[in-house]
């Protein structure tokens, strides 16, 4: 009942945590959309209130005209419009998300066995707790260093944009040497996910207050507030899609249990920014189909990298594989406690990912799964059945 009782919170808060995410993205993605395609008001009555560009738009059967002030109107009405829950209900439904499928069971979901670093193989499950709430921490206040230290004024944003994109290939190296493959493409997508939602509580939305109680005073607002929120607002933008990528990464073990996982991973956060990158421009009024162009190879780089070798698990055992009794031995020793339609493991109401391994059919239904997951060292989850080389040797050879 306990395992059931975390399986159904679990799923009540992913289904918050991605209705508040489309809500939040959906909305960021507008508002970029909405700030590149302002063009200069044609009324001069528009210009001599402030008024620095607008858009007409039609949607659901009538027409929209939107403004957007230089710095802000003569008067404020009553009924502001603020944009921030969608942001805060993101990012604490993900977190409490983190701490039920991984923090709960540290030694199984963080623990890296297979660590080049021997003091991160042996982790206790409180000590991978507090690294990887460290690893969250760290990203933001190196993200928000740079932020201030290189482009305090906004003037230099383009070699801040190249400071955060070395800093999220350091991410992604440190992140899969230290936690288990999975783990590491959610904590680096989750490094760029607290540094969005920080963005909107401290620097978006004080600075927008900021703004909004000037005027209230009767006095002129901070350009730089309005500045630095629309610079921490395109970073947001360009985290949008390689978050995205790595929160549905678990799905697929071929990602994140490769060797050169963190390759992979960089080679998908860079083609998202620049995916994005190429609509940003395009509501600009700019088509630059180089940048998908980019993107798309890398994504197709990523494949190549991430595809089994000719020295992979699925063919070079020889003349004389293993038969299906040492197969399906090894499979009920290792994987039917947890892969079972009632699973023993107390961890699990239900067998992980709907896999099932208790007759022949299903396991030879996900064979190549099974052969990379045990080649790589990802199951079984911090080989808590303690499976040797040897056996993983007899999967590799598997042949039928």
């Amino acid at each position: 009942m306990q395992a059931y009782l975390i399986e159904f919170v679990n799923l009540l808060l992913r289904w918050l945590h991605v209705i508040a995410a489309i809500a939040w993205i959906g909305e960021s993605i507008y508002f970029v959309m909405l700030d590149n395609s302002l063009r200069t008001p044609k009324a001069a009555e528009d210009r001599e209130k402030g008024v620095f560009g607008e858009m007409w738009s039609v949607h659901g059967g009538g027409f929209y005209h939107n403004q957007k002030y230089a710095t802000a109107p003569a008067k404020l009405p009553n009924d502001l419009h603020w944009s921030f829950w969608k942001a805060y209900t993101t990012w604490l439904s993900g977190f409490a998300l983190f701490v039920i499928l991984y923090m709960v069971n540290p030694g199984f979901y963080l623990v890296n066995p297979n660590s080049p670093w021997e003091w991160a193989a042996n982790l206790t499950g409180w000590q991978a707790n507090v690294l990887a709430l460290a690893f969250l921490l760290g990203g933001w206040v190196v993200y928000n260093e740079l932020c201030k230290r290189i482009s305090p004024d906004m003037d230099r944003d383009g070699l801040l944009s190249i400071a955060v994109a070395v800093m999220m290939v350091v991410v992604a190296y440190f992140s899969t040497q230290m936690f288990t493959g999975r783990a590491a493409f959610l904590l680096t997508g989750a490094v760029m996910a607290t540094a969005m939602s920080a963005n909107v509580f401290f620097w978006i939305i004080p600075g927008q207050r900021r703004m909004v109680k000037a005027m209230k005073a009767g006095d002129a607002p901070n350009p730089l507030d309005g500045k630095r929120g629309k610079q921490r607002s395109v970073h947001n933008t360009y985290f949008t899609l390689p978050v995205v990528l790595l929160m549905v990464s678990n799905h697929y073990s071929f990602i994140y249990s490769h060797e050169l996982a963190w390759v992979v991973m960089v080679l998908f956060i860079f083609a998202g920014a620049l995916i994005r990158q190429f609509f940003v421009l395009m509501h600009a009024g700019k088509t630059q189909p180089a940048y998908p162009a980019f993107g798309v190879g890398l994504i197709l780089l990523a494949f190549w990298v991430a595809a089994p070798s000719a020295s992979s698990p699925s063919g070079t055992a020889g003349a004389q594989g293993p038969d299906q009794a040492q197969i399906t031995g090894l499979i009920e020793q290792h994987c039917v406690q947890c892969h079972a339609r009632n699973p023993e493991h107390a961890g699990f109401s239900a067998p992980p990912a709907g896999f099932t391994f208790e007759n022949w059919d299903e396991i030879l239904g996900q064979k190549a799964q099974i052969q990379q997951v045990v080649a790589s060292r990802y199951m079984p989850l911090g080989n808590m059945t303690n499976m040797s080389d040897e056996e993983r040797d007899i999967i590799a050879a598997w042949e039928e």
